[in-house]
């Protein structure tokens, strides 16, 4: 019979007492990572959630109004649609244009048996390069006066236009300068070459399958989950694309990079609205989520995974 606490509490078993102290130390373990997460990234976006429906300027206090936010920002400010078609432009080719590159860069080195050490390495540096050094870099690059792209150009006669200047050209600037730090993905990629079992591919050679269709029937459907996770971040970084149009150009000439998160960053840190900031923030984090989703719906025509199996008609079994 077991004994009650005064309390009408049951008391932990001597069972019940050692599982839990034999799970102590995974607990521990993962402890910081949960402090983490709870402190510098649930925390955070819970207030801002809060901080969405108020009216919340740095200095001053702070009134509770609701959806306005929400409804200014969708009803009464033209230049939240401008920056959210910009971005959309910037996504439409950065995304397939990033994957792609990716992809072949990815595919020579898992081929190349010389120096592909070396060459993983230069092609992974510039995605570790932090915002502001690549932007120096690339400020260079672009100079009318000095750059290192328009010198190239004069080499072979051709008088080279103002990059960062003409609004037809700076978002294509900026559109390179982001391609430049591709490697994150490509290491992706070549990851998952390399998982690729060999055996399928001397099966199809015996079987006289050429290169092209071991490409498309081996090669893409092996990395769909990777091409899948590159797709999904790729967005991601697509609509959160800040530093680089901000430091060489600010959003200019005439709007042509104000980029979606220069709109928060503005209204934030120009405007201090922390409010409307906010309720743009999530607006960003809708939008990517249903991008994301509708991608994970989509993706369910083309990847596979290991051990699973399909019945005609595309269901799962």
């Amino acid at each position: 019979m077991n004994m009650m606490h005064p309390d009408g509490v049951r008391p932990l078993t001597q069972k019940r007492q050692s599982a839990l102290m034999s799970h102590l130390p995974a607990y521990l373990f993962i402890s910081p990572w949960i402090l983490g997460f709870l402190l510098f990234t649930l925390g955070p976006l819970l207030f801002s959630l809060t901080m969405s429906f108020y009216d919340w300027p740095v200095v001053g206090a702070r009134t509770f109004i609701g959806l306005k936010n929400y409804r200014t920002m969708l009803f009464d400010d033209p230049q939240f649609w401008d920056s959210l078609w910009i971005t959309v432009k910037f996504a439409a080719i950065y995304v397939p244009f990033n994957i792609v590159m990716s992809f072949l860069i990815a595919l020579l080195l898992h081929h190349a048996t010389v120096w592909s050490g070396f060459f993983r390495t230069a092609f992974y540096l510039p995605s570790v390069i932090s915002g502001v050094a690549l932007v120096t870099i690339w400020s260079w690059i672009y100079s009318r006066q000095y750059g290192l792209l328009n010198f190239m150009l004069s080499l072979v006669g051709i008088d080279g236009p103002n990059w960062l200047g003409d609004p037809g050209l700076a978002i294509i600037a900026i559109l390179i300068a982001s391609l430049w730090g591709f490697g994150g993905t490509m290491l992706i990629l070549l990851t998952g070459l390399k998982a690729i079992p060999k055996e399928l591919y001397e099966a199809a050679t015996v079987s006289g399958i050429p290169g092209w269709a071991q490409m498309l029937f081996i090669t893409l459907p092996m990395l769909g989950p990777m091409l899948l996770f590159t797709f999904i971040t790729s967005i991601i970084a697509a609509f959160q694309q800040l530093t680089i149009a901000l430091l060489l150009t600010k959003g200019g000439p005439l709007g042509s990079t104000y980029f979606f998160a220069m709109y928060i960053y503005d209204n934030a840190f120009k405007y201090f609205d922390m409010g409307y900031a906010a309720a743009g923030s999530w607006v960003m984090f809708i939008i990517v989520l249903a991008l994301s989703l509708l991608v994970m719906r989509w993706s369910a025509a083309w990847v596979y995974y290991e051990g699973e199996v399909r019945e005609k008609g595309g269901d799962h079994a």
